[in-house]
Parts: structure tokens; sequence; C-alpha cells
């Protein structure tokens, strides 16, 4: 009898610091170290400087009249003010609202509702938006919000001039101090409430498993209005000493590696489709990245053909998968320096210190045998301390006994590591037959013409639903979609084989990354005529 699909990391000490208190801890360690480089800015700091600028913005908002656990936006791409704003409203005792760069007025409007936001801080407008325009759109008498500053301006300046003491109120280590929005695919966006204790131990112990130290230099290409690039990259760094150094304002494969080459550097993240635009760029075999050591990634599967080429063409000896949410602060398992390259090429890794797993059935809530699928559940000092307003949502995604449903189905091996199948949502069910895309995406991305490809489940009126899927080609190829479909013909169950094909230029995708797969689903449900065969399900 196979034994039950649970787990629990390693113990290990929790950190009682908040996130200024780590700062300072490292400034005083590495006063004269670089801490951070924002190369599209100029900007250097060592960590005494960095510590010295956050407590001059900390300060600064000190000056606005914000009071203890005030909400503070920050609505930017990537910039020197937004890891400045982060530490400083730690300091302070005041949350950070992180907001989507890629939010317009509706999104907006819902954001300053929301959230209470008392001070937002944008650029007037960049390359991809006339922010003030969309904040002018959105924004209503209702709205809490007091003071805007824009960044790159006098304002900015002015709020630095005229700083006060800061609030005697304590900060703890169980205050929430970051207010993240999951992506809203389904319904509206819901606030993640995260608290220093929250942060700090999960961002120290993904730097303990990727062995970071003070002679580390880490490339960071994620937003940092995500989780991936506030906490497992900045916050990390912040933990260990690490340099930080931030490429561009948002992702661009060639900064990205420019800054590698450039800035030495020994780690390097992001989610899959970062790492094949670097890959697939012109330039890529002109970079000197040798100085590289490890890289890791997530935020959706990662094709194992994509993890062999980061570990020989990046000259990476160790990649680490990471597997998370953001309401788990956000790692729950990833690979560890000891995992074999069998490991890290067919999982997202084991629990992280103090953190328990277990896969379930999601119709009974029993927990399964180890190799059979379900949902991946997961529980500890990690998880958020809920959604900001919405208690019903709360108890919908973590249970009375403290465990947060993730959605995520997955299959916990005899080892302890865990393979995510896909989210539930995302599981194709033909005839009967499940059908787990990643499986799919993975095997079409060992076809030597394609780049990147993602499966979705199509509504059909004999089988419930098709496997389609969007393909990209590396650049001069060609394909016919018969000639794929033959590809994979006797190498995948008949089933699997995908029923339409688009070669297409682009993925709709998220200011992150990631592909918007319900847009995919959508778009070939119209392009396709297939509305008539949705079937209505309890």
């Amino acid at each position: 009898m196979p034994a039950p699909s649970y787990a629990k990391g390693p113990d290990a000490p929790l950190s009682t610091l908040t996130l200024a208190q780590t700062l300072a801890q490292t400034a005083m360690r590495f006063p004269q170290h670089e801490a951070l480089i924002v190369r599209h800015q100029n900007i250097r700091y060592t960590w005494q400087q960095f510590d010295e600028a956050v407590t001059l913005v900390a300060r600064g908002l000190a000056g606005l009249g914000l009071q203890p656990q005030d909400r503070v936006g920050i609505w930017s791409t990537t910039c020197v003010e937004w890891v400045l704003l982060q530490y400083a409203c730690a300091r302070a005792g005041y949350v950070l609202v992180n907001v989507n760069p890629a939010y317009r007025s509706h999104e907006m409007a819902f954001i300053l509702r929301k959230s209470a936001i008392k001070a937002l801080f944008l650029y007037v407008q960049d390359g991809r938006a006339n922010y003030q325009q969309i904040l002018d759109s959105a924004r209503s008498s209702e709205h809490p919000l007091t003071h805007v500053v824009h960044l790159g301006t006098s304002e900015w300046d002015a709020l630095l001039a005229n700083g006060c003491d800061l609030p005697s109120t304590p900060v703890e280590a169980h205050h929430v101090t970051n207010i993240q929005y999951t992506s809203g695919t389904t319904g509206s966006p819901k606030g993640v409430l995260l608290t220093h204790h929250n942060l700090v131990n999960n961002a120290f112990y993904t730097g303990d498993w990727l062995a970071l130290t003070e002679q580390d230099r880490m490339v960071v290409p994620f937003p940092l209005y995500h989780c991936a690039g506030c906490v497992c990259s900045v916050l990390n760094c912040v933990t260990r000493g690490t340099t930080i150094i931030l490429p561009s304002p948002s992702f661009d494969p060639r900064a990205s590696l420019e800054a590698v080459q450039e800035e030495r550097a020994t780690v390097i993240g992001g989610v899959p489709t970062m790492f094949i635009a670097q890959l697939q760029h012109p330039e890529f075999c002109h970079f000197d990245l040798s100085t590289l050591r490890v890289a890791f990634m997530g935020g959706a599967p990662c094709p194992v053909e994509l993890l062999k080429q980061v570990n020989s063409l990046m000259h990476c000896p160790e990649v680490a998968v990471i597997y998370g949410q953001t309401e788990a602060s956000p790692i729950i398992t990833m690979h560890g320096g000891k995992d074999s390259f069998e490991q890290r090429t067919s999982t997202v890794g084991s629990a992280v210190p103090n953190c328990e797993v277990k896969i379930i059935d999601p119709a009974t809530g029993q927990t399964l045998p180890q190799g059979e699928p379900g949902e991946l559940c997961a529980r500890g000092y990690l998880l958020m301390t809920g959604y900001d307003h919405e208690p019903e949502a709360t108890a919908r995604a973590v249970d009375a006994d403290g465990w947060l449903h993730t959605g995520d189905l997955a299959v916990m091996r005899e080892d302890g590591h865990f393979h995510i199948c896909g989210r539930a949502k995302d599981l194709i069910i033909r005839g009967g037959e499940n059908i787990y895309p990643a499986e799919i995406e993975g095997f079409l991305f060992t076809h030597p013409k394609i780049a990147d490809a993602h499966v979705v489940g199509l509504p059909d009126l004999k089988f419930g639903e098709i496997v389609g899927v969007w393909v990209r080609l590396h650049p001069g190829q060609t394909v016919t979609p018969e000639e794929i479909r033959e590809f994979c013909t006797g190498q995948i169950a008949h089933f699997k084989v995908p029923h339409h094909i688009r070669i297409v230029d682009e993925f709709p995708m998220t200011i992150s990354g990631k592909v918007q797969k319900f847009r995919i689903r959508e778009m070939e449900i119209e392009a396709l005529g297939l509305g008539n065969q949705i079937v209505a399900t309890a």
C-alpha cells in the first residue's frame, strides 16, 4: 500500500525580523558591498547607502501625515523608487500595495476602492501608457486617495525634503506589510495580505536553497509588483547580502543578457517565457554568461528541454524550479543543491522548510496515496492572513485546518518531490480521459522547429472537450498543422494529439510574462465558431 501524499519540509529557525530590520542587519554586515544596481537609471547603492536612502523615503512618507497601517500604492514598472518604497513602508509601518502597471481605468478604479490607498506613487507616463490620464479617469471622490506623487519630478524631491520623525508605533513581524493582487482571471482581483513574517522567512529559505551569499550577484528580470520580483528576488537578496541587479523597466531579453555579462552576475531568475526569449535572442551567442552558476524559474510549467538548454547554453550547472502562489508568500516547493538532474527536470522540488504539503482528492478532501494526482494543499508560516476584506473568499481558499487549497493538480513521488500536472481548471477531459496540458507542451517543445506551445481545452459536443494548441516557431522556420500532428502520432496517446493547431507569432500575456490561456481559449472558440458547443456543467 503506497504511503500517503504528505510531506513536511525541514524544521528550521524562523526569523522574527521585519523587512526593514532585515535590511538594516545586512547593511551592518556588509556596509560597503554593492547592494542595488538599477542599470536603466544609472544608480548604484552600497548596502549602507541603500539603508540610508530607505530611511530618507520613510521619513518623507511620514511627512505626508500617514498613520500606521495606512496603505501606500506603487503603480510603476521597475525602478529604484519601487524598491525604496517597499522598504520605506516596512520601516515606517505602512502597507505597500503593489499595483500592476498593466492596469487601466476600470481595474485602477477597483483597486483604489478596494485597497483604500491613501498615497499613490507613479510616473506620469512611459512607453506603455499615460498613467496620469488613466488615474484621472479612474479616480472618484469616494476613494480615500489623498496624496499623488509623481516619480521623476520635483514632487519626489519635495517628499524627501519634507520628511519628519517616523511613527512611534512599533512595527512587528506579524503586521501586514504588503498587499499583492492575484491575477483576477476569474472574477475580480483579490488583495492578498502578507506579513513581514511571511515574506522574510520565505525569502530567506529560497536563498538558503539557492546557496546565496554576499558574493553572489542576481539579475532580476521579474516585474517588481509580482511576488517573484519583490520577494523571491529582491528580498531574497536582502536576506543574504546578494547584489540586486535590475536590468530594465520591464523585461527585455537583451538587457538581461547584457546585465549578466557586464555585471558578472552569478544568479538569474525568470518565468519560462523569459528564458526562452533570451535563448532565442539573435545576439545570444555574443554574450559571455560564464559567470552564472544557478538559474531559478517558475510561474508556469517548465519544459524539460528548456531546463536542459538553460543548464548547458546559459552555463548554469544548477537550474532550480520554484513552485508557489502569492497566497503562500509565494514559495511552497523548490529544488535544493543536492537534487539530481532527474529530479530537477521532472519535478518542482520538495517542500521548503517549515511547510507542510499534501495531495488530496478534490471531491472528498481525503489525502491520496503517493503517485495519484490530486489537488496540492499547503500549510505553515507562509500562508497569507487572508484576502483583504473578503472573509468568504478566504474561507474558500484556506480551510478550517489551515490548509491552502491551491487549485493545482500534482503528484507526490516516493522521494518527496512533487510533479505539477497543471491547474485544475486547465485540466482537459476528453471523452473521460484526463489530459494535462503541460505534458503535451513539454513534448511539443522537443520539436526542432517549435519555440513554444500552449495547450487549451476546446468545447466539443461529442467528446466534451478536445485539445487545441497555439504554436510559435523558431525564426525562419515553417511547419504545417498536419506535420505537427504527424510528429505527435505514435509518440503520445491518440487522445492527446491536438485537434486544432494554430501557428502564431505571439501569445496573449500578462506583464509578468505569463501566457493567458483563458484568452487563447476565448479567441479559439470565437475563431472556430465553437460557442454553440459549450456544454453547461453544474
